[in-house]
C-alpha cells in the first residue's frame, strides 16, 4: 500500500491535522487542485486507515495536533522493512510515523529523527523509537526456512494468522518438507505481487492479501481495497455493539422477571396453602365461651385432626373481634394471593416475549431489522446511551418522574445537580441508600400514592430492603444540604416528615 499512497500524495501539502474523536486522527493534504484525507483509526481491536474522497470538519471538540507538520511537503512515503509501519517523509527533516500494532497503534512526530509528539499519550515508550531500528530482516532462504521448520510462527514474524490459514487450507501440516517449502514459496510470491481480499470468516470481516475462502470482494488497487473494508467494518462494529448491548440488556430484564417468578411463584405457594387465619377464626367462634378478654393465647383442637392449634390473641379485644381481625387477613392474604397470580401471568408473558426479542435479535444480520426488533422492545438506543451516563435509575408513575441515585456518589451529583428547590426529596430513615427526588410540576401538588411509591424504592434501595415496613423521610429539596468535608451521600435534612411503606424493588 506504501508504494500506492506514495504516488497519491508525494508532493502534497498536509493543510490540516486534527482530532474530533477518541484514537481517531484527520489529516487533510493538498496540492493546490485536490485534497487527499488520511482517516487514522487507532481504538483498541480496531486498527485500520482509510481514505475518504471529503471529510467535514465538526465546529466543537476539534482539537488541531502536530501543529509542525502543517505547511510541510511530502517528499515521499516510506515503508519499514518486514514492520507494520511506515513514515511520511516530510519537509525539514519533519517526518510522521504510523505505527499499525493494533492495541498499541499510534502515530509518531519526528523531528530529525528523534520522537517530539506522540498521538496515544499513554504509549509513553513510543518516545523511544527510532526509525532505523524499525526494520526487520527476515531470512527468506531455503536453509533458513528447513532449520526453523518447528517454529515457523517465530522465524517469519511478519506473517499473520491468515497467512498460516492459508497454508494450513492448502494442506501445508500433511506436506513433506520439500512440499511444505514449495507452498511458503507460492505464498510469498503471492504476497510480494498481492492483490486484495475482503473475506468473511466465522462471521468475522477480514482483509487479506491471499485468496482464502468466502471471498466477498476482490481489488488491485489497496487504497479502494482499505476504503472498503474500513467502511464495513466500522459499520459491522456499530452494528455487532449495538447487538450484543441489546441481548445483554435483554438478557437482564429476562433474568430479572424469572428471578421475580420463581420468588412470587413460590410465594404463591406458600400463601395458598396456608390457610390458619381462616382457621384460627373459625376456632375462635367455635369456642366463643371458652375464650375471656385479657386473655394473650388460647390452645383449641384443631376441625382436621387431633392436633392442637396455639393462637395468639390481642388481650385488648373480645373473642368477636379476634376472629374478625383474622378473617380480615384472612381475606387479604386472598387479595394478595389474586394480585400474585395476576402478576405472574403478567411475567410469564414477559418471559416468553424477552426470549422471542433475544432470538430474533441474535438471527438478525441487518442493521435496520435489528433496530426495528429493539424498537419494539422497548430498547432506545440514543436514550439507552444517555441513562447510562447519568447518576440515576428513572422512573415514570402516574405522570411525575422519579429519580433514584445509583450510589454514594451519584446521590451527591442527583440531589446537588440535577434538583430544584422545589422537588421532593426522599431517603429512608436513619440508614444508607439511594437518594430519590419526585420532580416538582408547576401548579400540582405532589399526590399520596406518588409519594408512597417513590417512597417504596427508596426503602427498597437501602439497607431496610428486607424489612416488612421501612420509614422513609421525605421533605422538599429546598431544605436539604450538604455541608463541607462531608463524605458522598451524606447531607442534613433541616425539616421532614416520615412515611411507612414496603419496600418495592424496580421490577415491580
Amino acid at each position: 500500500m506504501s508504494t500506492q499512497l506514495n504516488d497519491k500524495i508525494a508532493g502534497f501539502t498536509i493543510v490540516s491535522c486534527f482530532s474530533q474523536n477518541k484514537d481517531e486522527l484527520i489529516i487533510e493534504l493538498n496540492n493546490s487542485q485536490n485534497s487527499f484525507f488520511i482517516n487514522a483509526n487507532l481504538s483498541p481491536g480496531f486498527c485500520c486507515l482509510s481514505f475518504p474522497e471529503n471529510f467535514h470538519r465538526a465546529r466543537k471538540n476539534s482539537v488541531d495536533l502536530f501543529k509542525e507538520i502543517i505547511l510541510k511537503k511530502v517528499l515521499h512515503v516510506k515503508q519499514f522493512e518486514n514492520e507494520r509501519s511506515f513514515s511520511l517523509q516530510l519537509e525539514d527533516k519533519r517526518s510522521l510515523i504510523f505505527k499499525m500494532h493494533n492495541n498499541f497503534a499510534n502515530i509518531l512526530f519526528l523531528k530529525d529523527d528523534v520522537v517530539e509528539e506522540i498521538f496515544r499519550n499513554h504509549l509513553q515508550t513510543d518516545f523511544e523509537i527510532t526509525p532505523d531500528k524499525l526494520n526487520r530482516i527476515i531470512d527468506f532462504s531455503k536453509q533458513n526456512f528447513l532449520n526453523n521448520i518447528s517454529s515457523l510462527s517465530k522465524a517469519y514474524f511478519t506473517f499473520g494468522k491468515l497467512v498460516w490459514n492459508y497454508l494450513e487450507d492448502n494442506k501445508f501440516n500433511e506436506s513433506d518438507k520439500e512440499g511444505q517449502w514449495k507452498l511458503f514459496q507460492q505464498a510469498w510470491r503471492l504476497l510480494e505481487k498481492p492483490k486484495f481480499y475482503l473475506i468473511e470468516k466465522k462471521g468475522m470481516f477480514l482483509f487479506s492479501l491471499l485468496p482464502i475462502e468466502n471471498i466477498v470482494k476482490e481489488f488491485s488497487d489497496p487504497i479502494l481495497a482499505i476504503n472498503e473494508f474500513s467502511f464495513r467494518l466500522t459499520h459491522d462494529q456499530v452494528f455487532y455493539k449495538e447487538k450484543s448491548e441489546a441481548i445483554h440488556q435483554l438478557q437482564a430484564k429476562l433474568k430479572g422477571s424469572e428471578s421475580y417468578l420463581k420468588k412470587n411463584a413460590q410465594k404463591l405457594t406458600e400463601l395458598t396453602d396456608d390457610h390458619h387465619y381462616q382457621l384460627w377464626g373459625d376456632l375462635i367462634m367455635a369456642h366463643l365461651n371458652d375464650i375471656r378478654m385479657g386473655m394473650k393465647n388460647i390452645s383449641l383442637p384443631s376441625f382436621y385432626d387431633n392436633s392442637i392449634v396455639e393462637i395468639k390473641l390481642k388481650p385488648e379485644l373480645n373473642p368477636q373481634k379476634n376472629a374478625e381481625a383474622f378473617y380480615r387477613k384472612s381475606r387479604n392474604q386472598q387479595i394478595e394471593i389474586d394480585k400474585l397470580k395476576a402478576g405472574i401471568i403478567q411475567k410469564e408473558n414477559e418471559i416468553l416475549k424477552l426470549k422471542e426479542w433475544i432470538d430474533s435479535c441474535e438471527k438478525s444480520e441487518e442493521l435496520k431489522v435489528f433496530r426495528k426488533i429493539i424498537t419494539e422492545a422497548g430498547l432506545d438506543r440514543k436514550r439507552s446511551v444517555q441513562v447510562e451516563n447519568l447518576p440515576f435509575h428513572e422512573f415514570l408513575f402516574k405522570g411525575y418522574k422519579i429519580l433514584v441515585g445509583r450510589n454514594a456518589e451519584a446521590n451527591d451529583k442527583l440531589t446537588l445537580k440535577y434538583s430544584y428547590k422545589d422537588d421532593l426529596w426522599l431517603h429512608a430513615k436513619d440508614v444508607a441508600g439511594s437518594h430519590v427526588l419526585i420532580k416538582f410540576q408547576s401548579g400540582k401538588t405532589f399526590p399520596k400514592e406518588v409519594i408512597e411509591y417513590a417512597a417504596g424504592l427508596a426503602a427498597y434501595n437501602s439497607k431496610r430492603k428486607n424489612e416488612s415496613l421501612c420509614p422513609v423521610a421525605f421533605t422538599l429539596k429546598k431544605f436539604v444540604r450538604k455541608r463541607k468535608g462531608d463524605p458522598a451521600g451524606m447531607v442534613v435534612v433541616e425539616r421532614e416528615e416520615v412515611i411507612l411503606v414496603e419496600p418495592l424493588s424496580f421490577n415491580r
